[in-house]
């Protein structure tokens, strides 16, 4: 398929990349100032090394991408909250020219699921969201195909940050601050970890596996969220003395979501180290299905974008 891919932060970049392997072609990359845009396929190794020297990707604008003959739009742009742009416009604009839209940005299917669904309903084009929810984990085809209607709660351990924090809390006895910083230090978390160390970004992960589960109604003003700022180091050493620790744990089933630390058996399998994460989905007739990996970073969440590519009709 010919891919238009807007956003080239590490997702961005890595589907550019990615996408020959897959016998994609990538035809438009665009970033928030600037883009290349080729019919005939851009060259995406010089298009990515004008990139890493902070030049312009080409001499066309972002609006550009929307022009060009694309079959399937990459939205990789940053989530935001509320309204959800400008991702949501972006994926407004391709399903209204028919096209089939890729989602790794949270923030449209999070916030505006009911409307996203509506806009699919009226276009010839498919929308797929795999990559918003656990990176390389298949957590939304397993859903798929077990059918959602079989399916009766998520859990898990959805953001590497905050699980890469309480990890080392427990394994080294260190306070959070501490923690935090050495994440900042190794690039684990961000210069602003908020929305990782707040529950925010695992909450978005599963308000939309609600919205799955449900066919909508939630957003995240509907999530009940708590984070892990204020869990002393004491906690986890009085966890450990029963067996137990402590992690970021998220539920979405039909009746809401919560995410928020939980005391979990330290060989149970929810008490996944570092950034690695876990999503249990329980099902009706399949018993628990467990799936573990990154739930973050470039190459991986491509490799969920580009597997939804593969998963898209022909237009």
């Amino acid at each position: 398929m010919r891919l238009a891919i807007l956003g080239a932060g590490d997702v961005g970049r890595s589907v550019a990349d990615l996408a020959g392997e897959y016998d994609h072609e990538v035809v438009a990359l665009a970033d928030s100032t600037s883009a290349a845009v080729d019919p005939d396929g851009i060259a995406v190794d010089d298009v990515l090394e004008r990139k890493a020297s902070d030049e312009a990707l080409g001499t066309g604008s972002p609006d550009d991408v929307f022009d060009t003959d694309y079959d399937a739009l990459v939205e990789a742009t940053p989530t935001t909250l509320g309204d959800a742009e400008p991702g949501f416009t972006h994926v407004q604009r391709a399903l209204e020219a028919d096209r089939h839209v890729v989602l790794a940005n949270k923030g449209p299917v999070a916030e505006r699921y009911e409307e996203l669904r509506a806009l699919k309903a009226d276009s010839a084009g498919s929308i797929r969201l795999e990559a918003t929810v656990g990176g390389a984990i298949p957590v939304l085809s397993t859903i798929e195909d077990c059918t959602p209607q079989a399916v009766t709660a998520v859990r898990g351990v959805l953001n590497g940050t905050a699980n890469f924090i309480l990890t080392r809390m427990a394994a080294e006895g260190l306070d959070y601050d501490h923690v935090l910083g050495e994440a900042q230090d190794l690039g684990v978390a961000e210069a602003d970890p908020t929305f990782d160390v707040d529950g925010t970004d695992a909450a978005l992960k599963f308000v939309i596996l609600a919205n799955v589960l449900a066919d909508g109604g939630f957003s995240l003003a509907d999530a009940t969220v708590e984070g892990i700022q204020s869990i002393p180091g004491s906690a986890l050493d009085l966890a450990a003395e029963d067996g137990r620790t402590i992690r970021l744990i998220g539920e979405a089933t039909r009746d809401g979501v919560r995410v928020g630390p939980r005391l979990v058996p330290e060989s149970g399998a929810l008490a996944v180290t570092g950034t690695r994460n876990i999503v249990q989905i329980e099902t009706r007739h399949a018993g628990s299905l467990h799936s573990s990996g990154r739930g973050a970073g470039g190459p991986e969440t491509a490799t969920a974008v580009l597997s939804d590519v593969g998963r898209l009709p022909p237009l």
